[in-house]
């Protein structure tokens, strides 16, 4: 028969640990926390004595950090996190006047958070890239290219932010935030590439409803340009309406509703920020935006989770998703004032099996994209999704980084299939295939098909 341990035993026990955790300062968490579950396991302590444990120690440790390295009192913690990602590229096209290429490129990104009392949260990233013509780095790749003889390479500030969160629930949660920061809307990289960190001031507010359902709403403005000789400062509002449903263990679904909007946009020249991609419908020599940018986004997803699946630990999620952009600031049809179709319109759709990130997890997944060429602003948009341009300043007057050759951006369409596994939790391996053309060739009728191959590797810390 199994007896309970006595309270003296019990008391030693949690004396024991509780020693252990103060004076052994160099004691990994993973450790300390194994010692606590054994004690669990052999009935030496309960469920919630172990919590208890877990709490105080972490106050300990947390007084011990501050006095050791004279953080002071309002700082309860500090976090560090980055990635450094190696990748392996290809371009081909079928147009003979393409000429294939391939390199090689590295992402090195690292950040620091520190939490503070009161609700405060203060933080900034670093990471790597390429100068955007005569600016800072560009604002949406993080890459670099091996070249120049091993030269030393750029390291530039990607977030730099202040944030308080007066509500954590449990039903409110709510947060404001102002500098350099994570994009605080969700969408698709078809509004907005994964890189872009805007500039400005964003509020995230969610309720919980109840177990089932939740809504959150996004909001923001964010700077695009500063004119030292006028107060019509180019900027971009925008606000997201979002409703997240789990229907059962099995299948959740989310749907969203966003307003974007372009301010003073006619201020934004090809020369007045970095002139990265290309696609819009421009005018005059300094390439003026011809049309505003105001588009409304919806989007949805479904994804239901098997039990199993072959060679695939745990449960198997699927999902499926699409998402459709709409620009009232451009006319709905016809020709631009160069010619061209207006396009202004966007959608994707795609499916992806499975989901990577953990030790011996991985996903498959495809999709579908057309951004037409005024559906929104090409400076945002995906810098990975592109195709072939056989004509130099094409679309008309796109400035001098518009090249004859490869570029990203609206005016494009093609399927994107991308295969991630992760050997541990700390390395993913992924492969990516972009097969595309323009929407509106240049010149018109030419063959503008572009496969664009990546093969990354990425260690996360």
């Amino acid at each position: 028969m199994t007896t309970k341990p006595n309270y003296k035993n019990r008391v030693a026990a949690m004396a024991g640990a509780a020693l252990l955790f103060a004076t052994t300062g160099h004691l990994s968490a993973q450790s300390a926390d194994a010692l606590i579950d054994k004690l669990v396991s052999k009935g030496v302590l309960t469920v919630k004595e172990a919590n208890d444990l877990r709490e105080e120690s972490d106050k300990n440790f947390t007084t011990a950090l501050q006095t050791k390295n004279g953080m002071l009192d309002w700082v309860q913690a500090l976090k560090f996190n980055g990635d450094v990602r190696a990748r392996f590229e290809s371009f081909n096209s079928d147009n003979t006047a393409f000429n294939a290429r391939t390199r090689l490129r590295y992402r090195l990104r690292f950040g620091v958070v520190a939490q503070l009392t009161d609700s405060m949260e203060a933080g900034f990233r670093l990471t790597s890239s390429e100068p955007g013509g005569s600016f800072g780095g560009d604002p949406i790749s993080g890459n670099t290219t091996f070249q120049n003889n091993a030269d030393k390479k750029f390291i530039y500030l990607d977030q730099a932010y202040g944030k308080w969160s007066p509500l954590k629930g449990p039903s409110w949660i709510g947060s404001l935030t102002i500098g350099k920061m994570e994009n605080p809307f969700v969408f698709s990289d078809m509004v907005f590439d994964g890189d872009y960190t805007p500039e400005g001031v964003a509020m995230n507010l969610g309720y919980v409803v109840n177990d089932q359902h939740s809504v959150k709403l996004n909001a923001g403005y964010f700077v695009l340009d500063e004119l030292s000789g006028s107060t019509h400062d180019p900027s971009m509002v925008g606000a997201q309406l979002r409703w997240d449903a789990v229907w059962s263990p099995k299948l959740n679904t989310s749907i969203g509703g966003a307003y974007l909007a372009m301010c003073n946009e006619n201020q934004i020249t090809n020369g007045a920020v970095p002139n990265m991609n290309r696609g819009n419908t421009r005018v005059g020599a300094t390439g003026m935006l011809a049309y505003r940018y105001t588009p409304f986004i919806v989007d949805a997803s479904a994804t239901y989770t098997l039990d199993k699946f072959p060679l695939f630990p745990g449960p198997f999620p699927i999902k499926v998703g699409g998402d459709f952009m709409y620009n009232n600031g451009a006319p709905g049809g016809g020709n631009d004032v160069n010619g061209r179709s207006v396009d202004n319109s966007a959608y994707s759709v795609g499916i992806q099996f499975g989901k990577s990130g953990k030790k011996g997890t991985w996903d498959l997944s495809y999709t579908w994209k057309s951004i037409g060429a005024n559906a929104w602003w090409e400076e945002v948009t995906d810098s990975d999704f592109g195709a072939f341009y056989g004509l130099g300043n094409s679309p008309a007057n796109s400035g001098s980084g518009s090249s004859a050759g490869y570029g990203a951006g609206t005016n494009v369409k093609g399927h994107v299939i991308k295969f991630t596994y992760s050997p541990f939790n700390s390395w993913m391996l992924s492969a990516k295939w972009f097969l595309t053309s323009l929407v509106n060739d240049y010149p018109a009728g030419a063959n503008s098909s572009m496969s664009r191959v990546q093969v990354d590797a990425n260690w996360k810390f």
